[in-house]
This record gives structure tokens, sequence and C-alpha cells, in this order.
């Protein structure tokens, strides 16, 4: 079977930093559409996407210098980007005006938590980003993690829906939740073997049931003799 990886196209949602940049052949007549200030020169990586981003608002909107408010609630960020080029053009440029405009998420941030290296809330600066690649920066999942039901807790504008994966087979790379989406809470389990306290392995799981077992005949054994 053909290994397809599927991507879903991510809708922004409330409280996504985005991040707008418009560019034209006379760069001064979109000077004032740029969040360039000089209190942010120095600042770098996380730092400088905080100042010159654009936090969605409850309502969807983002706030551009000079253009105003825009919604971009639900919408892909290529359908942020012709959105955001229409009203330019409607409002500020000729029709075969040249313009250059990109929008980008600034970065996906996700939490991983339980049986893994590191857990705690990452955050990388590109456009996509696999479960595997956000598990291998967190330094894997452990020994007692159980990699056939990782759960994605992930947000939506209705609101938050949890999915399961399974990362033993190759069919992980065909299912909509192999690639991280933004704010998305990834949760390895541990093994049912460790939940119950019987072991990591199954050779520490058979060694405790031996064990157990033999505790249980010694104790018989000497409540007969008595």
């Amino acid at each position: 079977m053909p290994i397809r990886k599927v991507n879903e196209l991510y809708r922004l949602q409330v409280n996504d930093l985005v991040s707008v940049r418009i560019k034209a052949l006379d760069q001064e007549k979109v000077a004032i559409f740029n969040p360039v200030g000089d209190e942010n020169l120095n600042a770098t990586g996380e730092e400088r996407l905080y100042y010159d981003g654009f936090v969605v608002d409850v309502h969807g909107d983002i706030r551009v210098p000079t253009l105003g408010n825009v919604n971009i609630l639900g919408l892909t960020v290529e359908e942020s980007r012709l959105k955001i080029e229409k009203k330019l053009r409607d409002e500020f440029f000729r029709e075969d005006a040249v313009l250059f405009v990109t929008v980008k998420l600034a970065g996906i941030r996700y939490t991983i938590n339980g049986e893994i290296g590191q857990t705690g809330s990452n955050i990388v600066y590109r456009d996509q980003l696999s479960i595997m690649e956000a598990i291998a920066n967190s330094g894997d999942i452990t020994i007692t993690g159980d990699r056939e039901n990782v759960v994605i807790i992930r947000q939506y504008p209705s609101g938050q829906k949890v999915h399961h994966i399974d990362l033993t087979t190759i069919d992980a790379m065909n299912s909509p939740y192999y690639f991280v989406q933004p704010n998305d809470l990834i949760l390895i389990n541990p093994l049912p073997q460790k939940a119950i306290g019987t072991g990591t392995t199954g050779l520490q799981s058979l060694t405790t049931i031996i064990t157990v077992f033999t505790a249980l005949v010694t104790t018989v054994l000497l409540f007969t003799r008595l």
C-alpha cells in the first residue's frame, strides 16, 4: 500500500499568532502596512514574532496597520493572504499593482506530556511538523510509553476533540493527525502493564507475576502447616 501523507489544511483560530508581510515594487508605499518598530529591532525568534505578529482576537480579526481589521477566523493562511491582498487592491492600490503578500503562522506551538523524555510546551518555526518529529524533539517515548495509542487533543472552532493514532504501523503516515497543528496537546499514555504495576517489559511482567504467585503459595503453605 503506497504511503500518502495527509496534511489537513489548518484553519486559523482565536489567539493564533500570524505573520503578515506586504511588499511591492515601491517599498515606500507598503511600509505603512508592515509592523516594524525601533523597540523590537534587537529581538529575535519568538520575541520578534510576539512584537511583529498579529493575534487573532475573540472576533476573529487581526488589526493590520492602516489596513484596519481583517477577519481571518476559520480561513487557511492562503485564504487569508488572498483576502488581505484583495482588501489592499480595493482600498489602496490599483487592480494591476504588483503586490506580494505573505501570511504565515508564527510557528507551531504544541504541548506533549506523559511517558516522554521531556514534557512541556514547544514551538517550532516551520510550516509543517509531523508527530514523529515532535516526539523526537522531546526525547522520544520512554520504554513505558504506549506507542499504539497516542492521544491528540486538538482545538477546533467548535471546541476540543480527542483523536488517537497508532505509531507502530506505517499507516500512521496516512492519518489526518500525523501532522501537528498549533495548540495540539499530545499525550503518551503508559503501557497497560505499567498502569497496573506488573512491569514495563514482557520479561519484567512475567518475573513480577512469578514473584507474586510464589509469595502466595508460600503464604498458603505456611498457614496450612499451622
